[in-house]
């Protein structure tokens, strides 16, 4: 079956306004075709969508029943003729951000982005530092947020944000550093680091681990190796916002000299592809901040 937007319309207009004229208005059709257009597509669903020779224009039982679901259609099809026209434009249909757990204060930006491209394919990865600029030079992502490095390939383009993340060292609250009221960097050599096994130790933000800890336990991503210190396996250097949203009370900051490091956030982008409308845009407000 084969139903015409034509018909659907005048339909939900009809039932909208109350009579077959001023749906007519409403589309800029006679009544006379508004009346035909009804008519067809009674005939295609086999039922009667209007009480005929009511005074006033009434749906039958089945047109409340049908009408919900043509709507259902009409909204789809507008849909569907949207991102169509904004495909024809250039619209990329996927988009992919790579960025570290330790770098999320973007909620609004997400949101603004689902309300200007709402049937945009969106992905959000986790990646650390050479992670995040491997991904968007390979062109799995366009966006890529990281700390900021002190240099990048010919073949990455990159600028600084305006905000920035701040770490900390961190043990479990029952761990013996937490009971130290100041902690030294010879403290810290006598127990266990834990780092990202993705990077190597010189790119841990703020720098070398303290304390030039040999003893390490990895793992790929900052809520691991949260949960890594919540168990008491050893020290790490966390972003505060992430041990403030997750750890749950459970992991004491150490008081150790030079910390807590705020680190500066840089997107980067690839030179070799060209970003697309929703790529651009969504550049555009993460620097705006």
């Amino acid at each position: 079956m084969t139903l015409s937007t034509e018909s659907l319309q005048a339909f939900a207009h009809a039932a909208a306004s109350g009579s077959f004229s001023a749906a007519g208005r409403r589309l800029g059709k006679s009544q006379s075709t508004i009346s035909e257009a009804i008519a067809r597509l009674e005939i295609d669903l086999g039922v009667e969508l209007f009480v005929r020779g009511a005074r006033q224009l009434q749906l039958t039982e089945a047109g409340r029943s049908l009408l919900p679901h043509a709507e259902e259609v009409l909204t789809a099809g507008d849909r569907l003729s949207r991102h169509a026209a904004q495909l024809s434009s250039g619209l990329e249909t996927r988009l992919s951000l790579v960025l570290s757990d330790a770098y999320q204060p973007y909620e609004a930006r997400l949101r603004e982005l689902d309300e200007r491209y709402p049937e945009l394919e969106f992905e959000c990865m986790i990646g650390e530092h050479s992670d995040v600029l491997d991904l968007v030079s390979q062109g799995r992502a366009q966006l890529g947020l990281l700390a900021a490095q002190g240099g990048y390939p010919p073949d990455i383009a990159h600028a600084s944000l305006a905000v920035s993340a701040e770490f900390g060292l961190f043990v479990a609250c029952d761990h013996p550093l937490a009971g130290y009221p100041q902690v030294t960097q010879q403290d810290l050599k006598g127990w266990r680091a834990l780092r990202l096994s993705s990077v190597v130790a010189s790119e841990t933000p703020g720098g070398d681990l303290p304390g030039g800890a040999v003893r390490c336990w990895s793992a790929p991503d900052y809520l691991l190796l949260l949960e890594m210190a919540v168990q008491g396996f050893g020290w790490a250097a966390l972003p505060r916002q992430l041990v403030a949203g997750y750890s749950g009370g459970r992991l004491c900051e150490l008081a150790v000299a030079g910390w807590p490091k705020r680190v500066p956030v840089d997107v980067v982008w690839s030179r070799r592809r060209e970003l697309g409308p929703a790529s651009s845009w969504l550049l555009e407000r993460l620097l705006a901040g």
